[in-house]
């Protein structure tokens, strides 16, 4: 699936290519808007990674979309380190143009390896 997509941009010129093959880091509705139904996705905010704040993440209950899914409204919960933050209702999610956003939850990239030299006697 993965080389029918790579192969479909590389005929595309690069403005020309639908939102549904891009999987880069954009603002939240375009993120959302790339498949047909939104509700039940999960996506999370790319500095949430960065700061080393795993297992964050929205899951979208509904959302509006205008201007071809570049703007719009999006309703959650919010998941925070793994717990329901937002319990039992929704919640206008903010930010949305504002900061990049990805699928998934967030994970803390991993540690770089440390090299321990060991003194000989």
């Amino acid at each position: 699936m993965a080389t029918v997509a790579k192969s479909l941009q590389r005929l595309l010129p690069r403005q020309a290519i639908p939102p549904v093959l891009k999987h880069n880091a954009a603002n939240l509705y375009q993120v959302l808007s790339r498949t047909p139904n939104a509700v039940g996705k999960e996506v999370h905010q790319i500095r949430w990674s960065r700061k080393h704040i795993s297992d964050s993440f929205w899951r979208i209950t509904r959302a509006q979309f205008k201007c071809n899914g570049d703007h719009g409204k999006a309703w959650g919960q919010l998941y925070w380190k793994g717990k329901l933050v937002t319990e039992g209702r929704e919640e206008l999610i903010r930010g949305g143009l504002k900061y990049k956003w990805r699928e998934g939850r967030s994970a803390a990239p991993a540690p770089l390896p440390v090299e321990v030299e060991v003194k000989g006697e």
